[in-house]
C-alpha cells in the first residue's frame, strides 16, 4: 500500500506545509535528514518532496538510513531528482562527501524494546552519532543543525505541575539501564548547545512528545503503536496496565510542521517542546479512542516479565508548548482526528 495513493495523507502533507512557519526559506536549499525511514524522518522527507511539487521549491533532500534497501522500499514510488539516498549508520564513522545547508538529525533507537536489548548502543548512538553529525555540519558550513531529542528528558517529573516547560529539569535515575535513552538525549542536547557556543554552529533542539501517524515502523513497540496494530488486524486492544499515565500526544503532521518551524525560526542553542496542547490524555484514554474509532474494545490483561521491563517509569509527560507557539506555530489535529487519519491511511483510504 502506497501512502501517496491516500488523499488523506496528501492533504495532511499539505496542511503540514501550510503550518510550517517561513518554509519558503528552504527553497533551493539542501537538507540532510537522518533516520529517514523512521516515523518522523520519513514524513519529513515526504513533506519536503511534496512541497517541491507544489511550489517548485527545488529542495535537495539527502535521505539517510542504515539500509539503502529500506530507503528504496519506503520511497519506492517517489521519483524525484531532488531525492538522494545516503546509506549511513550513526554508530559507525563515515565520510560524507557532500555539503548541505541544513541538517535534521532524527536517527537513533526510539522505542522501549531497543532500549532494553541494547542500552549501550542506545547511548553510543545518541552521543557519538550526534557528535559526528555536528562535526559534519560544522565542516561543511551548514546554516543550521536541528536535533530531535525527546520529551523523556524530563524524566519522572513533578506530578503537581500542569505541564513541563523547557527549563524544567525533572529527575532521571542515572544507575537505571532504562535511563540510557533520556540521559543520552540530554547529553546530545548539551553537545548541540556547546557546538553553538564554541564553534558558532547554529543548533536548535526539538523535544517531541508521543508522536504517532501512518509512517510508524514495524519494529516500534510503543503502546500507542501497538494499539493501532491491534485494531488494524481486527483485534481488540489488550492493555497491560491501568493506563493512567498522562501524556501529550502529537499527530505526525503537527510534529513535522513544528520541526520545520523550529529549524527556520528557533533561537540557536535552545530547545523547544513539540506537542499539541489540545492533545493531552491518558494512555487508557488514547487506547479507548483508537478502539472506538475502529469499532473494537479495550481489554485489560496482566503484563509479562518482558512487558514490565519495557514499561517506562514516567507517570506524566505533558509538555508546555508556549515557546513553540511564540514562533507562530499552532497545532491542527485533535487526538480523535489524528487517530482517524492514521487508521484510514493505513487501511488504504
Amino acid at each position: 500500500m502506497s501512502l501517496y495513493s491516500s488523499k488523506i495523507y496528501i492533504k495532511d502533507l499539505e496542511k503540514s506545509i501550510a503550518c510550517s512557519v517561513n518554509i519558503e526559506k528552504l527553497k533551493n536549499k539542501s537538507v540532510f535528514i537522518t533516520g529517514a525511514t523512521g516515523t518522523i524522518g520519513s514524513y519529513l522527507v515526504d513533506m519536503l518532496l511534496h512541497y517541491n511539487q507544489m511550489s517548485d521549491a527545488g529542495i535537495t533532500i539527502y535521505a539517510a538510513g542504515r539500509s539503502r534497501q529500506r530507503l528504496e522500499k519506503r520511497f519506492y514510488d517517489t521519483e524525484s531528482k531532488y531525492l538522494v539516498y545516503v546509506e549511513y549508520d550513526i554508530t559507525v564513522p563515515s565520510d560524507l562527501d557532500f555539503t548541505v545547508d541544513f541538517v535534521i538529525h532524527a536517527a537513533g533507537n526510539a522505542y522501549p524494546a531497543a532500549f532494553n536489548v541494547d542500552p549501550v548502543g542506545t547511548i553510543i548512538g545518541n552521543v557519538d552519532g550526534t557528535y559526528r553529525l555536528l562535526e559534519f555540519a560544522r565542516k561543511c558550513g551548514a546554516t543550521k543543525f536541528l536535533y530531535i531529542s525527546s520529551g523523556e528528558i524530563y524524566g519522572q517529573g513533578n506530578l503537581s505541575l500542569d505541564s513541563f516547560e523547557e527549563t524544567y529539569g525533572g529527575y532521571i535515575d542515572p544507575t537505571s539501564p532504562r535511563s540510557c535513552y533520556p540521559n543520552s538525549k540530554r547529553t546530545a542536547e548539551t553537545l548541540c548547545s556547546s557546538y553553538y557556543k564554541q564553534y558558532g554552529l547554529e543548533t536548535v533542539i526539538v523535544r517531541p512528545c508521543h508522536t504517532y501517524g501512518p509512517s510508524i515502523t514495524e519494529n516500534d513497540n510503543r503502546a500507542n503503536v501497538q494499539f493501532m496494530n491491534n485494531v488494524l488486524k481486527g483485534e481488540d486492544i489488550v492493555m497491560k496496565s491501568a493506563g493512567t499515565q498522562e501524556r501529550s500526544y502529537c499527530y505526525i503532521a503537527d510534529c513535522a510542521s513544528a520541526i520545520i518551524s523550529v529549524l527556520l525560526n528557533g533561537q540557536s542553542g535552545e530547545a523547544y517542546n513539540s506537542a499539541n496542547p489540545c492533545a493531552r490524555i491518558s494512555i487508557a484514554g488514547f487506547a479507548k479512542i483508537v478502539a472506538d474509532t475502529a469499532g473494537k474494545k479495550v481489554i485489560f490483561s496482566n503484563p509479562t516479565e518482558k512487558e514490565l521491563a519495557d514499561r517506562t517509569p514516567i507517570m506524566k509527560q505533558v509538555l508546555d508548548t508556549k515557546k513553540l507557539e511564540s514562533l507562530g506555530w499552532h497545532g491542527e489535529y485533535s487526538v480523535q482526528e489524528g487517530i482517524s487519519h492514521t487508521l484510514a491511511i493505513l487501511q488504504g483510504k
